[in-house]
């Protein structure tokens, strides 16, 4: 339509929603559909978190919040810093968002020109891109293989980054592959960070508490204290303590970029909604002990679904080191012919005849920028991704 932006021809949509969407539709149709696509946990909000947001309402704390959040959220994610990681902020370094999104939007907002670039490795969340050419910047892939744990290395960052970067973006445990960089791993990456003063870096570790076994997670100031100054370190409340619907994100990094994000959201939503940063404030400094029973869940989960997908023909799924997505490889199945006669050409047209014959949603690679794989989340019971790998086994059992 002739009055809409020419922004909105740099973006597409939300692969992840739409996956969520097709599976709500065939549902409602009456098909029997098991949907591996909500990146969400299936687990409720705390029953003290809920009851801080109850007393905050009955205390009237109803009116416009400050728009970079309340002093006793910023505070609180100040103390989580400085208690978790080990770095030092200062409350005023802090912002609070809409969930992790809108502090990404108002990142890029407030730093991108025209001809910037954002280094990104893949697989990739998927709106990463998306933000970035919405707000006028040019993303660059810094491509990672299954070999290496989907995970970047020194050398594809050293050449992925040119005189036009601006920015990288590490998600670490990552959305879509779960993969989580040790502290050797951001070591070297800093070493390479550090002679190319003019790259910031975004961390977005919004699964930083879902991790498995004995991995110790780091992020990257933190390893490399001379990047202190050119790091948004972001984290959010949605993940960990189940409150993806609570919209709320938050980050921290040097005063004069926290500034100019404030102003971006001051003409923009102003504060986030005053009850769901209440009970942010009582899911950083309440209990933390559900975190640890929930991840044993998880990580229950997962080894389930890796041992299920590795006994399906043609697919290859390694071990995540967190967040609750695996991202196997469907390269094997590619060439074969599907019972409805179609050839499976790509890791969409495997994920589409996958839902079609089969009734299991997943989300295919090349949304996130890496195929021939899919992402399945495995935030649902032990007894639908069971079952849903079992369809997998007998799905790829039945191409020709």
């Amino acid at each position: 339509m002739a009055f809409l932006a020419d922004a909105l021809s740099r973006i597409k949509p939300s692969a992840t929603i739409a996956v969520q969407q097709k599976a709500r539709e065939l549902k409602t149709a009456g098909r029997d559909v098991i949907g591996l696509g909500a990146g969400e946990p299936d687990f409720d909000t705390p029953d003290n978190i809920k009851n801080a947001a109850i007393e905050a309402i009955r205390r009237g704390e109803t009116k416009y919040p400050p728009v970079s959040g309340i002093a006793p959220l910023r505070e609180a994610i100040a103390a989580k810093f400085k208690r978790e990681n080990g770095l030092d902020y200062k409350p005023e370094q802090t912002i609070v968002g809409t969930g992790g999104k809108q502090i990404l939007f108002n990142a890029f907002m407030a730093t991108l020109n025209a001809g910037d670039e954002v280094a990104i490795p893949t697989p990739y969340w998927v709106s990463y891109p998306e933000m970035v050419a919405l707000c006028g910047g040019t993303p660059v892939f810094a491509e990672t293989t299954i070999d290496n744990g989907f995970k970047l290395t020194a050398e594809a960052l050293e050449k992925a980054i040119t005189p036009k970067t601006k920015w990288l973006i590490m998600n670490s445990p990552s959305n879509p592959s779960g993969a989580a960089y040790t502290e050797a791993e951001l070591r070297a990456l800093a070493d390479v960070l550090m002679k190319h003063d003019h790259v910031w870096t975004l961390t977005d570790d919004m699964y930083e508490h879902l991790t498995y076994g004995d991995f110790e997670f780091k992020t990257l100031a933190q390893v490399e204290p001379g990047l202190y100054d050119r790091t948004l370190t972001m984290n959010g409340v949605s993940k960990a303590y189940a409150m993806t619907g609570w919209r709320i994100g938050y980050a921290a990094g040097p005063l004069a970029l926290i500034k100019a994000m404030d102003t971006i959201q001051g003409q923009q939503t102003s504060g986030a909604c005053s009850i769901a940063q209440w009970a942010a404030v009582e899911a950083l400094n309440g209990p933390q002990d559900f975190i640890a029973r929930n991840k044993k869940v998880f990580e229950g989960r997962r080894d389930l679904v890796v041992s299920m997908l590795n006994q399906a023909t043609g697919i290859d799924c390694p071990v995540p080191e967190g967040a609750f997505y695996v991202y196997p490889s469907c390269k094997g199945l590619i060439g074969k012919t599907a019972p409805s006669g179609k050839v499976i050409d790509s890791d969409e047209t495997f994920v589409t005849e996958l839902l079609e014959a089969e009734g299991v949603a997943v989300v295919h690679g090349s949304a996130f920028g890496l195929g021939p794989n899919f992402r399945i989340s495995y935030a649902t019971s032990e007894e639908l991704l069971e079952e849903a790998c079992s369809r997998i086994q007998r799905f790829a059992a039945s191409l020709k």
